[in-house]
């Protein structure tokens, strides 16, 4: 026990950089276990938007959202879903997948609509990015902003 912390005294920098590389992995580790999210692939998102009634969000800036989006898909800027989640209420229970342009901002969006009670969500790995180029999936692109809001049933 003594080497130990001889050891930990004269190397103290090699010491905390073990202690902060071991509490990244647990934080980790407790995110991965208890995410309330999937994340899937565009292949087996546009499975997911062939077979029911799902909600596609675009959590990119409307700047972003004109150049290209999915067909469907409504604008939901990442800085004002905590706003506009109202407007999405009815779809509590329904599939919802989440893009952004390279899905990085989708995984904080679908942590906010997990929290929100969202019980479906699904984040598009590689976000726009892989659906236009990797995949070669079709993309709309408006010349303005998009308002329309999903049909509530």
């Amino acid at each position: 026990m003594d080497r130990y912390l001889e050891f930990i005294l004269n190397h103290y920098i090699l010491s905390l950089a073990l202690a902060v590389v071991t509490y990244l992995l647990i934080q980790e580790l407790f995110d991965v276990a208890f995410k309330k999210f999937e994340s899937i692939s565009p292949l087996i998102a546009v499975t997911k938007m062939n077979d029911s009634n799902t909600l596609v969000i675009d959590v990119r800036e409307p700047h972003e959202f004109i150049t290209s989006h999915i067909e469907q898909a409504i604008n939901m800027p990442l800085s004002k879903l905590a706003e506009e989640i109202q407007k999405i209420e009815t779809h509590k229970k329904k599939p919802v997948l989440i893009s952004c342009q390279t899905g990085t901002r989708s995984a904080s969006a679908a942590k906010q609509l997990a929290k929100s009670g969202f019980e479906n969500v699904f984040v598009i790995i590689g976000g726009i990015q892989a659906w236009e180029k990797d995949y070669n999936l079709p993309v709309k692109i408006t010349s303005k902003q998009k308002t329309k809001v999903a049909p509530s049933e």
